[in-house]
């Protein structure tokens, strides 16, 4: 059996619960010896009630939501949430002019009894349930039951005819608490962890590719992807051919969240992950674009080796002022925090390939150590800022040296179903034996001659939006533009600035044949050099333009198991004019828990 988490409610939730079953079953025995309501009675009984229910909320919550997720009651405050007031003013939407706020302060200093919203309201103009009532009926009840005042027999005459009244909805109220009472037992029993929760994503994909006839790549081995390129004697990109599909894959890609907090204001996560997916698409690549077009990303291997458990999350977010919020980890995604989309993603739910995830410019898995600080300026606009190293780890490199990157974003909402991401991404990519790959680049560069070059510098400009147009129809995008700065080791080359671009336009139509299902269907442009062609040994093809079509339909068999189909479209494979289209089909069976 799955493990079971309980809400960080539970410890508070759970104490209220047993003590208002216990004065249920023991009130109708000490009312009549109790005390009373000699100011409260003044008022009609419609009033007295009306007004009560709302200073009993955690019975309310529990009865009217049953086994919901009490976490959903309500948000975090500064200590217990169903703490008493001890003045009228402390309600944010009760006002001196309100005609109910000389009850709600009698009730406050004569009996000490009414409760608000953790968000601080009262929200006095909400509608009731019978059920709700007889819940605010019984903590009333309970309260008089425990009380300093003597009951007159007026009062005792309106609360036994109330009491009477409302039996059967007291009884369903008291069957419903034990329910709630059992199960939260139940959860305590069986409970994960009291402060972490554990979700599981498990991806099986099946997939296939063809491309119907040869197939130009920039690699020295057409048949291993892995072989690297390099130029002629004359100084070209070296060609080969690819003339062989490759074979239908069944794969899978498991990860493990586990979200722990301390305080209920921070949040540490620990993402592991497993898998052994290699797309068919892969096939075709040229040197340095393995894992790009045609392949959704969770259709890799996400370790060193296959099926072998890693680390790929390892960061704590936290609070530094209501309004910043600071996340650093030695281990994270990058893509959790820049360049997201309403209708992209790299987990299933919209448009998921490597290439229409995120801007191919920016989003590097490699990405996965630093800080990024997130200032909620106000609801129509955030700003982020992040660095990244890609191997902190490593005292050759560490957090300064090596690939690294500077990335901020800006966030502008003027609707609320609109959003317009501004991008700035500053990059180090550090030469390999000789050569520079690395986002911005897709392929591989070098000084044009087959030497080697220093260090490249690189600067990327973007934009992405995402906008629902109705309920059942939406449009997102993106642009970049990037400049690498290549720098020859050799002082008699000349070098240059490389200029790229990328560009994606999509739609999407969610609740398409099921709630919840989303569809899109997107165009990519994926990897478009604009200037200094010269430097790529691999990437420019012959001077073609790689353009890719996909459609995706995220459909929800269950809250818990999906099926997405996804159809890639690849013309001008690795930028060549020349090759054939590839075709593409993913099933993708996604288990949620």
């Amino acid at each position: 059996m799955a493990p079971v988490t309980r809400s960080p409610w539970t410890p508070l939730f759970l104490p209220k619960v047993r003590q208002i079953t216990d004065n249920l079953d023991r009130f109708s025995l000490r009312l009549a010896l109790r005390q009373g309501l000699y100011r409260f009675a003044r008022l009609s009984v419609s009033q007295q009630f009306s007004i009560f229910l709302r200073s009993s909320l955690g019975a309310i919550a529990l009865v009217s939501a049953g086994w919901a997720d009490l976490g959903a009651i309500a948000a975090p405050r500064e200590a217990d949430p169903l703490a008493q007031i001890t003045s009228v003013s402390q309600l944010s939407d009760v006002q001196p002019t309100d005609w109910a706020f000389q009850a709600l302060q009698s009730l406050v200093e004569t009996y000490g009894i009414l409760q608000g919203y953790p968000d601080g309201s009262f929200r006095g103009d909400r509608a009731l349930t019978r059920y709700e009532f007889a819940a605010g009926l019984n903590a009333f009840l309970d309260t008089i039951a425990v009380g300093s005042v003597d009951l007159t027999p007026e009062d005792l005459a309106v609360v036994e005819r109330l009491q009477a009244e409302f039996a059967a909805e007291l009884a369903a109220t008291r069957d419903r608490l034990a329910d709630v009472e059992t199960r939260l037992a139940e959860v305590d029993a069986r409970q994960f962890s009291t402060t972490t929760k554990l979700n599981v994503l498990a991806t099986f994909n099946v997939a296939a590719a063809t491309a119907g006839d040869d197939l130009r790549v920039n690699r020295l081995d057409p048949g291993d992807t892995g072989s690297g390129s390099g130029r002629d004697a004359d100084g070209r990109a070296i060609v080969s051919r690819v003339r062989e599909d490759p074979s239908i894959t069944f794969s899978e890609a498991i990860a493990f969240f586990l979200t722990t907090s301390f305080t209920g204001k921070d949040t540490l996560i620990t993402t592991l992950v497993t898998g052994n997916g290699n797309s068919p698409t892969n096939n075709y690549t040229s040197d340095g674009w393995f894992n790009s077009f045609g392949t959704p990303v969770l259709n890799l291997t996400p370790t060193p080796e296959t099926n072998r458990l890693s680390i790929s999350e390892a960061i704590y977010i936290f609070p530094v002022t209501p309004s910043v919020q600071l996340a650093i980890g030695p281990k994270f995604l990058w893509s959790r925090f820049f360049d997201s989309n309403a209708f992209t993603s790299a987990f299933g739910r919209g448009a998921s390939g490597f290439d229409t995830y995120g801007s191919p410019l920016i989003n590097d898995l490699a990405r996965s150590s630093g800080a990024v600080a997130t200032w909620r300026i106000s609801e129509q606009f955030e700003l982020r800022l992040g660095y990244a190293a890609i191997d902190s780890s490593d005292p050759s490199e560490g957090l300064f040296r090596g690939d690294r990157a500077l990335t901020t974003q800006l966030t502008i909402s003027p609707l609320p179903n609109l959003n317009l991401r501004l991008l700035y991404d500053r990059s180090q990519i550090a030469a390999s034996n000789g050569q520079v790959s690395g986002r911005p680049l897709i392929g591989v560069a070098d000084d044009g001659f087959g030497g080697d070059l220093e260090d490249a510098n690189a600067d990327v400009f973007a934009v992405n939006f995402d906008w629902l147009v109705s309920p059942k129809f939406g449009l997102f995008g993106r642009y970049s533009y990037g400049n690498i700065d290549i720098d020859p080791a050799s002082d008699a080359v000349p070098g240059g600035d490389l200029t790229v671009q990328s560009l994606q336009l999509g739609m999407a139509f969610p609740d398409l044949g099921k709630e919840g299902s989303l569809a899109t269907l997107s165009y990519v442009i994926p990897f478009s050099p604009i200037e200094g062609r010269r430097f790529l040994v691999s990437g420019d093809g012959d001077g073609g333009t790689q353009y890719e079509i996909e459609a995706t339909y995220y459909f929800p068999v269950t809250d818990k198991i999906a099926v997405i189909p996804s159809l890639y479209w690849i013309g001008n494979a690795n930028n060549f004019n020349s090759n054939p289209n590839i075709y593409t089909g993913t099933v993708r069976t996604q288990f949620n828990f």
